[in-house]
């Protein structure tokens, strides 16, 4: 759109501290009542939100297709350097008379008001889309000539809140986010004009309005919208989207400008909606008030509450803890790389998938499929609606620096990448890039335009790699994440075993004496677990429990090669082939960051990986690599202390072959000789390269 001029803030990492004082650039990742002093912490709310296909992952990826239409600008997120959302708003209503749009949760604009009371007279008027007053969700209604076997859903409740109705039919999203946040932006004093589900509810988009856009793409912003709207129409749940799908914040800025444009208009008349005066509030806990249940961090275990809360106020009552909470439930409601198998169960989204593809084809194998694992460890989705569920385990990952902001923008580095052509494979029916694209033949209810495109489950490229093996072949695995997807596989498929050669683990950690810590730094209750074991104890339950053959690289010694000032060096030394510098420039960022910012001191286990992956590669000889055999047990209790743990048990652990002992400067050589190697030089270096290649006529 040409707009370079608009700033663009995102998170922070700042914090709150438990006497209610806002640090200064507070991310805004957490919902004001779970906002502590970093940016990892409870998904109390943002559970409701689905994580994968038809939630984040679609939106995170605009359903696959936001890479391949949009133009790659100058601009991009860097670690530390990205403007924070504290500061934008900060220039911005500094200097002057502004209006704010709020079309999300309100945490971070709340977070500013409270933090810079003096700024609010800046703020001339909020525009809200948001929130539910009188309103009737037409979504989930039984026809009029149904049946008896049809049972309404969401029928005239009062919200949105589709994932969890039962418990909460009366919240909608925006508002449901940060309910306290909303509270304070409601009560701030500014002029607020709110757009409700009341009146969106009124504005479907049907059949009629989407065959007049599809016959209206002249500008690129058209198109770019259609395309949206039309694959969200493709790949809806059900066959009712015309009477579900709503013009939201399109429709709040269309009544916001049409406002705005008469100076003189001090009632909100406008050309799309009447408009009334009403008292509102925002309801954050439940009666009783003053109730003490554990249920609410302002108030519980603090002698006096945060921010100086009322006791025995409105917001001193249950807060809704997670999905089904009971207290609201209402009642009678070695060879050559396969595949790789995607966990979002680890330290980044589902849609980081798309970095992987683009990884892939830097290194000219876009012949190797990609699978997309379950985006929760096991029996964290909820029972009703799968969709959804808890965030017991994921809890653990910051949101913001040296977390799930870096690892899916690969700290800056993704758009550095070549993209990913979107390429059909014959066989597998596999394409080279992350999509939203379906098909009914895999249990959607409908193909979209492409439904060949469709994006492969982790399961089904297990399969498909798992019957093209040759009689007596069998499959090597390595795992540098949470075991989700193995554990799945092992539990779906009895032959696993059969088809197994061994099991490279990158993970768990070995306590010997009681002295050595984990490495789950963002949970102190838990002193010796290991992420991926932590992030998906069940999996790794299930897999230790197998009887696989198991290769152990646990943290003890991930530690004594985790250094990367020798990484580093041996890398300046090796041949500069373009695997070789963007490791070497993606390492030194890491390094740069753990010695800048205390968000990062963290970084070194990330190194783990490229030790997994060096020690199936290699000649154990060639490190001087010593193992020992251990029957080893993985705790999953259920108990946030003790998850994870990977102890040995001489009456109930399984034999494991451990990693004990490597020669550091072998494997420093044979990761940086490796990267070296210009006969497995990339296929293209970096997205310059592939402009320079896409802008070079052909011959």
């Amino acid at each position: 759109m040409d707009r370079n001029d608009i700033a663009v803030g995102v998170g922070g990492e700042g914090g709150i501290l438990q006497d209610g004082t806002i640090l200064s650039d507070i991310g805004g990742y957490l919902p004001i009542i779970e906002q502590g002093i970093g940016t990892a912490g409870y998904c109390r709310y943002r559970q409701a939100i689905p994580i994968g296909q038809g939630g984040r992952l679609d939106i995170d990826s605009n359903y696959g297709f936001r890479k391949s239409f949009l133009p790659q600008g100058s601009r991009k997120y860097s670690p530390l350097r990205q403007p924070t959302a504290q500061q934008v708003m900060m220039d911005k209503v500094s200097a002057g008379p502004i209006t704010v749009f709020l079309i999300g949760a309100h945490t971070n604009f709340a977070i500013f008001l409270m933090k810079n009371p003096h700024l609010k007279k800046n703020v001339e008027h909020i525009y809200v889309m948001g929130g539910g007053v009188r309103s009737k969700n037409p979504t989930g209604c039984c026809p009029q000539n149904a049946t008896s076997s049809c049972q309404p859903r969401q029928c005239g409740d009062h919200g949105n809140l589709f994932t969890d109705y039962t418990s909460n039919p009366y919240a909608e999203f925006n508002i449901f986010g940060d309910p306290f946040a909303a509270y304070q932006v409601i009560h701030s004093g500014i002029p607020v004009t709110l757009v409700p589900l009341d009146a969106t509810n009124t504005i479907p988009i049907n059949e009629e309005f989407f065959k007049a856009f599809e016959q209206s793409q002249h500008t690129y912003e058209a198109q770019y919208s259609f395309l949206s709207l039309k694959m969200a129409r493709d790949t809806w749940f059900d066959d009712q989207f015309y009477t579900s799908y709503f013009m939201w914040d399109s429709f709040t800025a269309g009544v916001a400008t049409s406002i705005m444009r008469s100076s003189s208009n001090s009632n909100g008349e406008n050309e799309f909606a009447e408009m009334e005066f009403i008292n509102i509030t925002v309801v954050t806990s439940n009666e009783p008030y003053g109730l003490s249940d554990g249920s609410n961090p302002f108030f519980d275990g603090l002698k006096t509450p945060k921010f100086n809360l009322k006791k025995g106020g409105v917001h001193s009552g249950h807060v809704q803890t997670r999905l089904r909470d009971p207290f609201c439930l209402v009642q009678n409601g070695k060879g050559r790389c396969k595949a790789i198998l995607v966990s979002p169960t680890g330290w980044a989204n589902a849609a980081t998938i798309d970095v992987i593809y683009d990884l892939l084809h830097m290194m000219g194998r876009d012949d190797i499929p990609v699978g997309l694992g379950d985006v929760f460890a096991m029996n964290q989705s909820d029972s009703i609606f799968s969709a959804v569920g808890d965030c017991k385990y994921a809890k653990a990952i910051p949101h913001g620096g040296g977390g799930f902001l870096d690892s899916d923008t690969l700290y800056g580095f993704a758009r550095d990448l070549p993209r990913s052509p979107r390429r059909p494979r014959v066989k597998l029916e596999l394409y080279c890039r992350y999509t939203a694209e379906n098909s009914v033949k895999f249990g959607a209810p409908r193909n979209t335009d492409h439904p060949e495109l469709r994006q492969p489950l982790a399961l089904e490229v297990w399969e498909t790699v798992s019957k093209s093996l040759d009689s007596g072949s069998k499959i090597t695995i390595l795992t540098n994440g949470p075991l989700t997807n193995l554990g799945k596989i092992i539990l779906s498929d009895k032959n696993t075993s059969s088809l197994i050669q061994d099991v490279y683990i990158v993970g768990g950690h070995i306590n010997y004496d009681a002295t050595e810590k984990g490495n789950v730094f963002t949970m102190p209750s838990n002193k010796y677990a290991e992420f991926n074991m932590f992030l998906d104890p069940l999996a790794a339950k299930a897999v230790f429990d197998s009887g696989l053959d198991i290769i152990l690289i646990p943290l003890g010694i991930q530690r004594k090669i985790s250094t990367f000032p020798k990484i580093l060096d041996r890398l300046h030394q090796t041949k500069k082939t373009p695997e070789a510098l963007f490791s070497r420039r993606l390492l030194s960022r890491l390094h740069h960051l753990q010695q800048k910012h205390h968000r990062y001191q963290h970084m070194d286990i990330f190194l783990g990986e490229v030790l997994g992956a060096v020690v199936l590669g290699s000649d154990h000889s060639i490190m001087s690599s010593s193992f020992q055999v251990k029957p080893i047990k993985v705790i999953a209790t259920g108990v946030d202390s003790e998850d994870g743990h990977t102890v040995i048990d001489e009456k109930s652990g399984k034999s494991v072959k451990i990693l004990e002992n490597v020669d550091p400067v072998a494997f420093y050589d044979l990761f940086a000789n490796r990267l070296g190697d210009e006969k497995q030089s990339a296929a293209v270096g970096s997205f310059k390269e592939q402009k320079r290649i896409w802008s070079t006529p052909s011959k």
